[in-house]
């Protein structure tokens, strides 16, 4: 499964295209989940902002995203999204795959956990991505005509706004590399969900940190884009075409076998809300 961030708002080279909409307890996704297929492979795709572009970072639909993937049987995504450097040697254009997460967002408010009213689950996330993912989108990079950079932090901002000079100097002294608005709550969700997640981080621009150039403007990061478009999708097709292969065993399929508080009380309407979340858990 595939998520696209701002300017990927569909794959192309699709085969036998159909469009899912999957009811969910949260309400409705960000748009249609699109089914295909790339060289055999049974692949989705879902434009994280809507194919027009519609929602804020802080609007898009983050559980009923993740739910209606999970209903679907995904066992892995991939977010491709854009975001801004907090470093001299990670340039526009550059790919980075990291490999840590700050949370600056106003998580609550998007909608950070499936559970809750009743139902408790505290799951690992010391290291928030899948190391067989990564492994494997590093591996396809090394394939595609890119500067890519595996690991690095990656400090997630509520938005809509860019950040201040002085924000953008702080995350860099907490040791942040890039700069996002979207990659927070969707990877914790997918950890509570048990799915494989990475991020693909492009590139669009130095932030607002360097004191002899202008900030950030959309008018920037969308031209960037442009460019980074052509990257993420020969690096989509490389991924389809080695899916399959285990580089590293990851746990993601197990994150809530030692998480789960409690009992599951089947009564209870917030357990039949999340059921495919933690039906492998009910006895």
């Amino acid at each position: 499964m595939f998520i696209g961030g701002s300017g990927l708002y569909k794959l192309e080279n699709l085969g036998q295209i159909e469009e899912v909409n999957i009811p969910t307890p949260f309400g409705e996704t960000s748009d249609a989940i699109i089914i295909g297929s790339i060289d055999d492979l049974k692949v989705g795709f879902m434009p994280r902002h809507g194919k027009n572009h519609s929602l804020l970072p802080g609007e898009i639909p983050y559980r009923a995203n993740i739910f209606a993937i999970k209903a679907l049987g995904a066992d892995s995504i991939v977010s491709i999204s854009a975001v801004g450097s907090l470093r001299e040697n990670i340039s526009p254009l550059d790919v980075v795959i990291p490999d840590q997460l700050i949370d600056r967002t106003s998580s609550v408010s998007r909608g950070n956990t499936f559970f809750g009213n009743g139902v408790v689950a505290h799951v690992s996330f010391a290291d928030p991505y899948c190391p067989n993912l990564r492994a494997l989108i590093r591996r396809c990079c090394q394939n595609i005509d890119a500067n890519f950079h595996f690991g690095g932090d990656l400090v997630v901002i509520e938005g809509p706004q860019f950040s201040s000079r002085s924000e953008s100097n702080l995350y860099r002294s907490w040791g942040a590399d890039i700069i996002g608005m979207t990659a927070l709550p969707e990877a914790k969700l997918a950890r509570e969900a048990e799915i494989c997640y990475a991020t693909v981080a492009m590139v669009t621009d130095y932030d607002c940190w360097r004191p002899e150039q202008e900030g950030v403007s959309a008018d920037l990061v969308v031209d960037n884009l442009k460019n980074n478009n052509l990257i993420s999708k020969s690096l989509i097709k490389l991924i389809c075409e080695n899916i399959n292969i285990t580089e590293v065993a990851c746990n993601c399929d197990k994150s809530l076998e030692k998480a789960l508080m409690g009992e599951i009380d089947m009564e209870n309407e917030s357990v039949r809300k999340i059921h495919p979340i933690i039906e492998k858990y009910i006895q």
